[in-house]
């Protein structure tokens, strides 16, 4: 198929005040979308992490397009033939309107009521890595009509108990930062922690010679790396959002039995987050059709966002079956 260029388009559906799964509400709730590619071909949703948004595909522009390289013209995900949408989580950024708690199953809530606003239809297919894969699994769960296939990167059923650890840990930081008036402070140690469970010892291994950078007290080549990544994420991050969408993943649950939707799972086997055993329970808990594909990674939990030579063929050839 020849390249194509196709516009661009932003939409949104005003939910109004909602009550949420677990008693609260959410008020002037608007859910964000973002489409790209084919408007004729056959819809897939994207979905990434907690720090993930709608702007799926946007390449360089304006530095945004967290999985670009695979959705694109003549990509994995070509935008040549399919129609992809990206969505924006709840709470928005600025951490504005707040709710007390969100689920997992009312992201999935707050995305069939766009596609039923815009009259979308149901998607062909969802692929959702990390939060973004758990939000797809409770769509397949409890909206399953809205949803054909699964590809789910990085996410199971459940949260691993010592990732549920870690994140009580950075959320108890985040809170410290909020009471001392710092939350920019807390944001940016919770994220150098949270570095360190997305990665792999091995590749900080590998990476770094502990070379110090700085004296009284001493800092090491490791530590300024992670302090540059906990500078970015306070950057980009509200402390309330923060701790409403890691609350989120902790919350998470499904009954593999109730989803019937031929789904692919794909890991990183070295990913601490979504580990091995957990993957393959879900895979063998299935109600439907269910594939496991694994990789080889120093990056952990994070390969979804770095290994795109090891995950294109994968990725391509699940898409190639839609159409």
């Amino acid at each position: 198929m020849t390249s194509q260029t196709h516009p661009i388009k932003d939409i949104t559906f005003d939910r109004g005040t909602v009550s949420l799964e677990r008693g609260c509400d959410i008020p002037n709730d608007v859910v964000r979308g973002r489409l790209y590619g084919n408007p004729d071909g056959p819809l897939l949703i994207v979905l990434g992490g907690i720090s993930a948004s709608r702007f799926v595909a946007d390449g360089g522009r304006l530095n945004r397009g967290w999985w670009s390289k695979l959705v694109r013209k003549g990509g994995a995900i070509n935008l040549n033939k399919f129609r992809v949408l990206g969505i924006d989580f709840a709470p928005g950024k600025g951490g504005l309107d707040c709710p007390e708690t969100i689920t997992t199953a009312d992201q999935a809530k707050r995305i069939v009521d766009l596609l039923e606003a815009e009259k979308l239809g149901p998607a062909r297919a969802m692929i959702g890595s990390s939060y973004g894969g758990m939000c797809s699994l409770v769509l397949a769960q409890n909206h399953p009509d809205w949803v054909e296939n699964l590809c789910i990167i990085g996410a199971a059923h459940k949260p691993y108990p010592i990732g549920v650890g870690w994140r009580g840990i950075q959320r108890r930081v985040v809170r410290l930062g909020l009471d001392a008036g710092k939350p920019e402070a807390g944001l940016k140690l919770a994220r150098e922690l949270a570095m360190t469970t997305y990665r792999t010892p091995e590749e900080f291994a590998d990476r770094f010679a502990l070379t110090e950078t700085g004296r009284n007290p001493f800092s090491f080549d490791i530590c300024d790396y992670l302090g540059s990544r906990g500078d970015v994420f306070a950057r980009d991050m509200d402390a309330q959002r923060f701790l409403a969408l890691s609350e989120s993943i902790d919350l998470h649950r499904v009954e593999p039995e109730n989803i019937s939707t031929p789904t692919l799972l794909m890991t990183a086997i070295s990913d601490q987050l979504a580990p091995l055993p957990d993957m393959r329970e879900l895979r063998d808990r299935l109600a439907g059709p269910s594939e496991l594909f694994t990789f080889t990674s120093l990056y952990g939990h994070d390969a979804f966002l770095k290994e795109y030579d090891a995950m294109s063929p994968r990725l391509e050839a699940f898409c190639k079956n839609l159409v």
